[in-house]
């Protein structure tokens, strides 16, 4: 079949499961319609790092993408394309490929200038990048500057704007509750609560839909500072009323107590999108709560079995919705090449497969909606009024 011409894809941000089903659906199709592609290593940095001269050696940035290629990793987790938190638009000094370091020499750079004329070299006529918001906001950036693109939406956070689903969520929301029960034996046996920290820096999408499926007692959500006294009285309540006398919480990383001004960090060092590394939370609920408890168990202290569920709950291979999900992303980012159609996000919204302008990703942040989902005297999800909501409960609203 004769070349239509050559399409890009890569993956950006954290590993999540389901990134490799989507490259598979894009590559499977895209070669039967008569296109070429092209896989970018490594995110943004295979754009960044390539050199434009037909006799270097690219093979750490780009990798041409084959049926046999794409089959052998579409039934595996993380993403074989590899992955990185490069944001050309901000590039450190120290982060820049040798044969840039003479042409840019200030503390951060913007090297979009390379990208463009990188995307150009390999004669890239649609680039699909997947990934959160971070990785899709220089998506836009790209777009802006005349590139094709179509984006589709990845975060175990559940938090891009536009879409009510994101590649990794449902893997994640599946461990969860499955790594939480297996706690619960440890939790049940010493008569503890159980603190288990999840992923969500701004959203906690992650901790509430667990909680709402009978994962945990509570949940702490980043949309909601909380009051670690009342979070102590509610769990009290709920171990008392336990025949194994234990309570479940689950803590999104990004949550803060009343009296904290700011999110908890694991050390001061930031990433290239201004994001330092969360972790802490837990245990600062941890610590706590054994501090409060003899004055909620009559003089005598309950202790508690902490644990932060990080890269078990994205590491892996994707869960049945992890599956399908991309593989309905990949198709319908086709659709839009064929049509020559670009500047979309790939998405979901009210159960129906749909695009939504790129640039919804940065118009507005994607958040729970406290008063609609999340019960603050109770610190619980809200139980209620489900007929006509779709399959995930919350929507993008949009």
């Amino acid at each position: 079949m004769a070349n239509k011409g050559t399409i890009g894809i890569l993956t950006g941000g954290g590993d999540v499961p389901g990134l490799n089903p989507a490259i598979r659906a894009i590559t499977i199709r895209a070669l039967r319609e008569g296109y070429r592609v092209l896989g970018i290593r490594r995110g943004w940095a295979g754009l960044v790092e390539l050199v434009a001269d037909p006799q270097a050696d690219n093979s750490s940035c780009v990798q041409e993408l084959t049926r046999d290629v794409v089959n052998r990793a579409g039934r595996t987790g993380g993403t074989f394309l590899h992955t990185s938190r490069t944001r050309p638009s901000h590039l450190p000094k120290n982060n820049l490929p040798a044969h840039l370091r003479d042409k840019y020499t200030e503390k951060i750079n913007d090297v979009t200038p390379e990208v463009l004329k990188n995307i150009e070299f390999l004669g890239l006529d649609f680039l699909i990048p997947i990934g959160g918001d971070d990785t899709l906001s220089y998506a836009q950036r790209l777009h802006e500057e005349g590139v094709k693109v179509v984006a589709i939406p990845k975060t175990m956070d559940n938090d891009v704007p536009g879409t009510d689903y994101c590649i990794g969520f449902s893997t994640c929301v599946t461990r969860t509750i499955e790594l939480t029960h297996r706690l619960r034996t440890s939790a049940g046996s010493h008569e503890r609560y159980l603190v288990i920290e999840v992923f969500g820096r701004y959203a906690g999408f992650t901790a509430l839909l667990p909680t709402m499926a009978g994962a945990a007692d509570r949940c702490i959500i980043p949309e909601h500072n909380f009051d670690i006294e009342q979070l102590a009285r509610l769990l009290t309540e709920d171990r008392n009323k336990h025949p194994s006398k234990y309570a479940v919480v689950l803590v999104s990383e990004g949550a803060r107590m009343r009296h904290q001004q700011d999110m908890s960090f694991e050390g001061e060092e930031v990433d290239q999108y201004g994001h330092r590394k969360l972790g802490g939370i837990g245990d600062q609920v941890s610590t706590m709560l054994k501090e409060l408890s003899p004055g909620l168990n009559d003089g005598r202290s309950i202790n508690v079995l902490n644990q932060r569920l990080g890269y078990l709950v994205r590491s892996g291979e994707p869960d049945a919705l992890d599956s399908i999900v991309p593989m309905a992303f990949g198709n319908i980012a086709l659709d839009l090449v064929l049509e020559g159609t670009s500047g979309r996000l790939v998405s979901i919204h009210n159960g129906h497969y749909d695009t939504v302008p790129i640039t919804t990703v940065t118009g507005q942040k994607k958040v729970v909606d406290v008063e609609k989902y999340y019960n603050i005297e109770r610190l619980r999800p809200k139980y209620e009024s489900f007929q006509r909501r779709p399959l995930f409960i919350m929507t993008s609203d949009l």
